[in-house]
């Protein structure tokens, strides 16, 4: 391990933790830097503390706010969130408080500065004080609802006018820690057959989907423990996102491509489902999130064309038209909050108008790569209409050459909307639609 580093974990969680929110770094992205510095046994505490510190971030502000006579700038920021990680850690684990507020005390040496060190702890030991007296200046009914739900306000807004009924639902579910789902590839197991090995191996599932076949487990644990990981006999791959290869369907004559694949978890599945595929194009414009793919499809032993492109342009495209497109379309990601909490801090709501443009000039040309008679599949990981149903409303609306096939119990629907922890599920968004035979 390299000299001059901290490998104190609350140091590394400050950072960590300052760098998603004052530099606008994604969380997954910053975390496996800081986990490079520690060895395996502290790598979940340091997951730990930085998700946490994103999932409560306006609440733990507010407590800090309340404990300083004034806010840190500058290169005194990192210690601001040195005490965020200690008022979390005080607040939601199981750590001994002691223990927690004199290591996060001397995290303030391993960033540097002892001088700040007194200021941590003098915090720290006032949010216990205050916590032991029960000092609340106010009651959870009377916090404003970004402290109260600990989201940000123009999403709070925004969900309310979506969801009416559900919306403090919604915000309660982003919150929850999400469950781990398998994908069983099953060109080497049945279900039944890969459930009897996770009973032999005492790993508890909890559920199956009935459309997916995906499996719940009852806890999460390491990959290195699940049976035939390594040959490619499972995968890591949430129950919403597995139905897309159910829904796209593709039948081995199929020429397919996945628009904006990366990772590649649903490029796999269409793979596996059927191994011997005519042809199957799978496209990003970030060709690093392209190596994940290649390793994907390395270790589950499939076959695909992987190409760098722009899924709003055509300079990637060979000619041919597709039987077969899923386009996972660029997105907020509002749907996997509870997977990604950075989401909410690191999305504006600015974003949204330049999201949708995006959306709808990417299904534009990739429908015209679509054969007559071909099926799209639009989808995206979030739950705002504009980036959803109303994005496909408008497409059909603009385009006389486009069926839209119902996907849900009723057929009023403009596709299918999964809420986040529906079913067990991450919030996802699908829409199927059917070239028309001219």
């Amino acid at each position: 391990m390299a000299n001059n580093k901290p490998t104190n974990i609350r140091a590394l969680a400050a950072k960590c933790t300052y760098a998603v929110i004052d530099q606008g770094r994604s969380l997954g992205d910053e975390l496996p830097k800081q986990m490079a510095k520690i060895d395996l046994k502290n790598k979940g505490l340091l997951q730990e503390i930085c998700y946490g510190v994103l999932r409560y971030l306006p609440e733990l502000e507010n407590e800090v706010q309340q404990l300083i006579e004034k806010p840190l700038k500058g290169k005194q920021r990192v210690f601001h969130f040195l005490m965020l990680v200690g008022i979390y850690q005080l607040k939601y684990m199981r750590i001994p408080d002691h223990a927690a507020v004199s290591e996060t005390v001397e995290a303030a040496n391993a960033l540097k500065n002892r001088h700040l060190g007194g200021l941590v702890n003098g915090v720290l030991r006032n949010y216990q004080r205050k916590v032991e007296k029960q000092l609340t200046n106010t009651t959870q009914a009377e916090l404003p609802d970004p402290i109260k739900y600990n989201h940000p306000g123009w999403f709070i807004k925004k969900i309310q006018a979506a969801y009416p009924e559900q919306w403090q639902s919604i915000l309660i579910a982003n919150q929850e820690r999400p469950p781990m789902w398998l994908r069983v590839n099953q060109q080497h197991n049945s279900i039944d057959s890969y459930l009897e090995q996770l009973n032999n191996t005492d790993i508890a599932f909890e559920y199956v989907d009935p459309k997916s076949q995906a499996i719940k487990l009852n806890q999460a644990v390491g990959v290195e423990k699940l049976p035939g990981f390594a040959q490619g006999h499972v995968s890591i791959q949430d129950g919403a996102a597995q139905q897309a290869a159910i829904l796209l369907d593709c039948k081995e004559a199929d020429n397919v491509l996945d628009c904006c694949a990366a990772p590649g978890g649903k490029t796999c599945h269409m793979l596996e489902r059927v191994p011997n595929l005519a042809n199957m194009t799978a496209i990003d414009i970030d060709e690093n999130r392209l190596v994940r793919v290649n390793e994907n499809l390395a270790r589950l032993q499939l076959k695909a064309k992987v190409i760098t492109g722009d899924a709003a342009s055509k300079d990637w495209w060979d000619g041919n038209l597709y039987d077969k497109i899923l386009l996972d379309a660029p997105c907020s990601g509002t749907g996997v909050i509870r997977r990604h909490p950075d989401i909410k801090w690191l999305r504006k709501a600015n974003d949204i108008e330049k999201l949708t443009e995006l959306q709808a000039q990417i299904l534009k040309n990739i429908w015209s790569l679509l054969k007559p008679g071909g099926t799209l599949l639009y989808a995206t990981c979030s739950i705002l209409p504009e980036e959803n149903n109303l994005q496909v409303q408008r497409f059909i609306e603009n385009n006389n050459d486009v069926e839209h096939i119902s996907i849900t119990d009723n057929d009023a629907d403009v596709g299918w909307q999964i809420l986040p922890n529906e079913h067990s599920m991450d919030g996802f968004y699908y829409a199927k639609l059917v070239k028309k035979e001219q």
